[in-house]
């Protein structure tokens, strides 16, 4: 089962600097457990700041067979020598081979929410799928889940490529997902 965590250092702490330390704690954490991707989802800073946080997280997993991908950020990813990049599939949005024709390398994951976003993410190396189960920000759900029959359906569409399931999964259902066709789970709070 493949497994991406990933970060909300707000999360873990309200302020800053204990924020990154404590998210480079989980990093390590994570590496040793066997997590296979990382994804750096800290929309709000600035690249310098993301920069110089994926610096230290590749410092945190080396040797670890976990890849760390930069969400949205290309430039990041590349600034920084990241393993690759999480995108979304909001069309206008960069695609996995435009991606792909700067970073030849770069691991490329896209977050998929319809049947529609999975076949537009077909060159992609895997997919994030959901909400399965729910969404929920800071504790608060804030949408259902689209179910385990649309995971399925979406396993299916993206053939080859594999589907991690995404919102809302535990460990009580993580197996359902993996039943559903997901090759994986993603997630924030899942992992921590």
């Amino acid at each position: 089962m493949t497994r991406c965590a990933i970060t909300n250092r707000k999360i873990v702490s309200p302020e800053e600097q204990a924020a990154q330390q404590a998210l480079l704690d989980l990093v390590r954490r994570w590496a040793n457990s066997g997590i296979d991707y990382l994804q750096l989802r800290e929309k709000d800073l600035e690249a310098a700041e993301m920069i110089s946080l994926t610096r230290r997280m590749l410092a945190e997993l080396a040797g670890s067979r976990t890849k760390l991908l930069i969400n949205g950020r290309l430039d990041v990813a590349i600034a920084a020598g990241a393993h690759g990049v999480h995108l979304t599939s909001r069309e206008g949005e960069l695609t996995p081979a435009q991606v792909r024709s700067i970073f030849p390398e770069a691991i490329v994951s896209v977050s998929c929410h319809t049947l529609d976003d999975v076949r537009r993410s077909l060159d992609a190396d895997f997919l994030l799928f959901g909400p399965v189960f729910e969404k929920s920000v800071i504790g608060e759900r804030v949408a259902d889940g689209s179910g385990l029959e649309l995971l399925h359906q979406a396993c299916l569409a993206a053939g080859k490529v594999p589907v991690l399931a995404l919102g809302g999964v535990t460990a009580e259902n993580s197996n359902a997902c993996l039943d559903a066709g997901a090759a994986g789970i993603a997630g924030i709070r899942l992992f921590l």
